[in-house]
This record gives C-alpha cells, sequence and structure tokens, in this order.
C-alpha cells in the first residue's frame, strides 16, 4: 500500500508540532501593545444585525433586542470609516476583507484568527451562520502571503480568547460556547511546547470572550474590569507587575474595556467609554475615540473589529 508523505511544513501549519517554531520575518506578534503596523479588518458594507439567529450566544445582542434599538447600514459605514481614518491617521496599514453578503458579521475580524509570532491560527466558530468565515480567512492569510501557523481542530474557539500579556505568556479563555476548553488546551499545547507560559481563563458565557474584561494598553498596563474579571486572573497580573487601569462594569458591558492598543503610549477606544478614555488621557495616552454604537450594539468593540497582522517586538 502506497503512503502518503506528509511534508515538513504544509500549506496551512507552519507549526513544528516538536515545537522550536521559526518565528515570521515580516508578520506576526508577541504582544498586544508593540506599535501596530498592520491590521486586519471586515468589511462594513455587508454588516447588519444578526439579533433573531446570534441572541443565543452574547448577552449584548440580547440587550440590543430588549432596548428595540433599530439597525441604520449608513450610520454604521459612517462609524467604520471613522475607525478606518483613527488608524491611517496613526500609521496602521488596513487591510481588508473583501465582503461578502453572506457573512455579515466578518466585520468582527478578531473571532476567525488569530496572530502569534509563528503565523496566523484559522479559528472554529460556535455560530452556524458565522462558519464560512474560517474560508474567507484562509484565502486573506494566502492572498497576503501570510504563513498559517495551524488550524483549531478540537473545537469552538475565537480570536478573542487569545490574549498575549507579554511576550512569552498568555491568557486563553473559554466559556464552553463560542470557546470550549478542549479547543482551548489544544491551543495552549501548541504554545507551550514553543516556551509560552499559559494561564487559563474560564469565564460565564455571558461576558463572551476574556478580550471583554483585559486588555493590554501598555508594557505592563492593562484595562481590567475589576468587577467580573476572576481573582486568579487578577492574582497572575499582579505577579507579572501589570499595572491594572480599571473599568467599570457598566462600561466594561457596554465594551468600553475591549480597545486596542496602537503602541508608543497610544489607544484606539469607543466615544462611549468616557470613563476609561479619561483615566487614559490623565495617564498621558494619546486616546483614538471614534463613535462605533452602531456596531457595539452588535456584540463587538474595537478589539473585536481588530485582528493585529504585525507589530514592533513587545
Amino acid at each position: 500500500m502506497n503512503q502518503i508523505s506528509t511534508p515538513k511544513e504544509t500549506p496551512f501549519q507552519r507549526r513544528n508540532p516538536d515545537g522550536g517554531t521559526e518565528k515570521l520575518p515580516n508578520w506576526g506578534i508577541d504582544s498586544e501593545y508593540g506599535v501596530l503596523r498592520d491590521v486586519l479588518l471586515g468589511p462594513a458594507e455587508t454588516f447588519r444585525w444578526m439579533t433573531a439567529e446570534n441572541a443565543q450566544y452574547s448577552a449584548l445582542v440580547r440587550d440590543t433586542v430588549r432596548k428595540g434599538l433599530q439597525f441604520d447600514q449608513q450610520v454604521a459605514m459612517r462609524q467604520h470609516r471613522e475607525m478606518v481614518d483613527a488608524y491611517e491617521e496613526a500609521g496602521v496599514n488596513c487591510h481588508f476583507h473583501p465582503p461578502q453578503e453572506e457573512l455579515c458579521y466578518q466585520i468582527f475580524a478578531r473571532d476567525s484568527s488569530f496572530m502569534t509570532p509563528w503565523g496566523a491560527v484559522i479559528t472554529q466558530m460556535a455560530n452556524p451562520r458565522r462558519r464560512g468565515e474560517y474560508a474567507a480567512a484562509l484565502r486573506f492569510y494566502a492572498n497576503a502571503g501570510i504563513p498559517i501557523y495551524d488550524l483549531v481542530s478540537a473545537g469552538c474557539f475565537e480570536g478573542g480568547d487569545f490574549n498575549i500579556i507579554e511576550p512569552g505568556s498568555v491568557l486563553i479563555g473559554y466559556t464552553g460556547l463560542r470557546g470550549e476548553e478542549v479547543s482551548a488546551r489544544q491551543i495552549a499545547g501548541w504554545v507551550e511546547k514553543e516556551g509560552w507560559e499559559v494561564h487559563y481563563a474560564p469565564i460565564d458565557g455571558f461576558y463572551v470572550h476574556i478580550d471583554l474584561m483585559v486588555c493590554m494598553l501598555a508594557p505592563k498596563m492593562a484595562a481590567v474590569c475589576l468587577d467580573t474579571t476572576p481573582d486568579h486572573i487578577i492574582d497572575w497580573l499582579k505577579s507579572k507587575k501589570i499595572e491594572m487601569v480599571p473599568v467599570s462594569f457598566r462600561e466594561t458591558m457596554a465594551l468600553g474595556c475591549n480597545v486596542v492598543s496602537l503602541g508608543n503610549d497610544r489607544v484606539l477606544a469607543p466615544a462611549s467609554a468616557t470613563e476609561l478614555v479619561g483615566k487614559l488621557k490623565a495617564l498621558g495616552f494619546t486616546v483614538y475615540d471614534p463613535d462605533v454604537s452602531m456596531i457595539t450594539a452588535a456584540g463587538g468593540g474595537v478589539h473585536c473589529m481588530c485582528q493585529a497582522l504585525n507589530r514592533d517586538p513587545g
């Protein structure tokens, strides 16, 4: 019987199973706060609220339905453009998924993949109506010439639950819904073989992803919702001498803690996060704060819309 030989590096698995995978020379990230050079964003043209279909997955979407808010496509597109303008003003190269009518939540580019120092990881979406996003992500990386580190295959997982705290240390979250423990442990096994430390962040499904309540701002500084983040995570952050800028529960649940560090003491935050924006400015940060309320009503913030492709070393 003829056996199929497996090349050392397959098109969709750059990862060395034994660890020691070489870092990419021109792409990749090892932190969430190194100067952001390239970002992948989703299209606004096909975005709409997937309220009825997605209500079971997000408390934020259920809240939108209860409030009876109305979607306005033109407002959403204008707000998305304001966010893109902020990135460009900050000197970030913006890359985009092409619009596909059936992929209305592809605007949340963080969900379908996440970046590592060794290449991109393609995730496994829980919502059946979003599963096609993995193919769009694969096509993007292939066309851009960005290697794939690996593909999540053990269960459901989305990029907002892979939260790099500093080079060599990562929080990996799971709720049992959009992210499962089995997939979190699969990914943890990969990065631990690369020499990285993993701290697991099991959270209630109400909070969707760990990047809802913990987001890095700068080296040794994070925005954290102390009211919702489990004590063991707070203690782990303290053990790493991470200074925590508190974000209230109310602002966190409006996606005000879901922010993007641009590097060099610059942060992208939603205009609605008035408390956090005020604290950041008092700390000397330059803050870009576009109004993205028509988009956050669908359950995702600016960090959910941002898939960092390339950052300076942290």
